[in-house]
């Protein structure tokens, strides 16, 4: 998940002016929400959109300039969102009576009852499980065990472990959050330099590693979470763990080989091989010992999960949230689980969990109270997309996104403002046989691309938080790293995906 705090991130250098920012952020924040409800309502807008449309507004501001801490800005999102839709009229309603604080609530609290919610929660619970019993670090040493001592194979370890790590701890902070460590005691043990190019290569490699597969896995990440329930709401359909796979594992393949290509060339090491480099590695994993039986349960509960997870809606009807919440009951079960309820309270994320809940409730209003409509048809006059093909309309909304996204540090956050007002662009515009489900998938996909600044995601922070690297050797090579994804997405969007049909329909 993407907002999941992290002790290794307050090692970061400190901001300088971040105080000032933040405060400036939370002044433009409310002048803009009072400056878009006070406002003359346009025409075709309800009051109550128009309302929405200024707590939008409100939001982005707070999030891109991280005014608040990310959980305190859900809480209040959600009060301003019942206050002040109280007493806007219903848009679903022709009598103009106002919604009142009863629909408010409900409304202020809709992301709550989000199957999507309990997922997100329950998969920081998995997060959690990995590193109670360890699980995690083993298997990232088992890995980097069977890799010989040459520098660009470590590199080489380092993303197999972070594709590996993607398919059973669905948190992108977590998997950094055990990697980082890892790879900062190889360093340390190799009596590798701290700020050589080696070690930059490394982090940076592993935090990025992350961000790719956070495309091609359902269950990676928060943000793809925040798309499947807005589909799931608006069109009554679901898409499966293997379906995502499908549509986004080639993409994140690709970019993994370009991204070992680009950080190897731009990060050339200053050594070839490190000495005594596998027997350092052999030395962690013995330290840590045999497997416990914590460990082989775990094990063996996220494997059956995954399994569970790959033949939705082929060999059964479980959907993914359902059987990941079977999966934590057996893990928290007495003799049978893996820990208690103490154990999975250690840095639990509630804050990811209220944010995320609270970001469905956004996107829901922004939906209910016409104002994602209303803003979608502008978007579509001006640029012109209501004829246009699904490779142009793919094209120029991927762009904006990867913009917006320089301005964010939550992909979560990012998603649950911006995939409402995709989704209905998608749905104004007259393409024949575009299908808006499929567009918005891979629309979410571009939401990951948080690639370009250590401050576009937590993973990049933790990454930057180690002093390995400078920002700029992050900028450079994720500058190339988003052009290769930009590269990459035509590729696609012009072969595989429309012979998929997830651009449009069959006729």
């Amino acid at each position: 998940m993407n907002t999941v705090s992290n002790p290794l991130v307050a090692g970061s250098p400190p901001a300088g002016s971040g105080g000032i920012v933040k405060r400036a952020g939370l002044i433009a924040a409310l002048a803009a929400l009072v400056a878009i409800v006070w406002m003359p309502t346009p025409h075709g807008l309800p009051p109550a959109g128009q309302v929405m449309l200024g707590i939008l507004a409100f939001a982005v501001i707070v999030w891109m300039t991280e005014a608040l801490d990310y959980a305190v800005s859900a809480v209040v999102i959600g009060a301003l969102m019942v206050l002040l839709l109280a007493y806007a009229p219903d848009a679903a309603k022709p009598s103009g009576v106002d919604m009142g604080t009863g629909a408010a609530l409900g409304l202020a609290l809709s992301g709550f009852s989000n199957s999507a919610v309990a997922l997100v929660a329950a998969a920081c619970f998995i997060a959690a499980a990995m590193t109670a019993t360890g699980l995690d670090r083993r298997i990232a040493l088992v890995v980097l065990s069977r890799v010989d001592a040459r520098t660009n194979h470590i590199v080489i370890g380092a993303m197999v472990v972070g594709f590996l790590l993607s398919f059973i701890v669905p948190s992108t902070t977590a998997r950094v959050a055990c990697l980082v460590p890892i790879m900062m005691g190889f360093i340390l043990a190799f009596k590798v330099e701290k700020r050589s190019r080696f070690a930059g290569l490394l982090v940076i490699t592993a935090a990025q590693t992350a961000s790719i597969w956070n495309v091609g896995i359902k269950t990676a990440a928060a943000q793809n979470m925040v798309a499947a329930s807005f589909i799931e709401k608006q069109f009554q359909t679901t898409i499966s763990w293997t379906e995502w796979f499908v549509a986004g594992a080639p993409f994140s393949a690709l970019l993994s080989v370009a991204l070992y290509f680009i950080m190897t060339r731009m990060m050339r090491p200053e050594m070839k091989e490190i000495a005594g480099g596998k027997a350092t590695i052999r030395k962690q994993l013995d330290a840590i010992g045999a497997m416990t039986s914590k460990e082989w349960k775990l094990l063996v509960i996220v494997l059956v999960l995954l399994g569970f997870w790959a033949s939705e809606k082929a060999l059964h009807d479980f959907d993914t949230a359902s059987t990941t919440i079977a999966a934590i009951a057996l893990m928290m079960l007495p003799r049978l689980g893996v820990m208690d309820w103490k154990e999975s309270q250690r840095g639990f994320p509630w804050g990811t969990v209220v944010l995320f809940a609270v970001g469905i409730s956004v996107g829901t209003a922004l939906l209910r109270t016409q104002a994602a409509g209303w803003l979608a048809d502008l978007i579509v006059q001006n640029l012109g997309l209501r004829q246009a093909s699904a490779f142009a309309i793919l094209m120029l909304l991927s762009l904006f996104l990867i913009v917006i996204h320089l301005g964010f540090a939550s992909a979560t956050a990012l998603a649950s403002t911006m995939i409402p007002i995709v989704i209905s662009v998608l749905t104004a515009v007259q393409t024949p046989g575009i299908n808006v489900v499929g567009m918005t998938m891979l629309l979410q996909f571009v939401v990951s691309f948080g690639f370009i600044l250590p401050v576009n995601a937590p993973q990049n922070m933790i990454a930057y938080g180690t002093d390995t690297f400078e920002a700029r050797d992050f900028i450079r090579t994720g500058l190339v790293i988003t052009l290769a994804a930009t590269v990459l997405l035509v590729v696609l969007a012009l072969t595989y995906w429309p012979w998929r049909g997830y651009m449009t329909k069959a006729a």
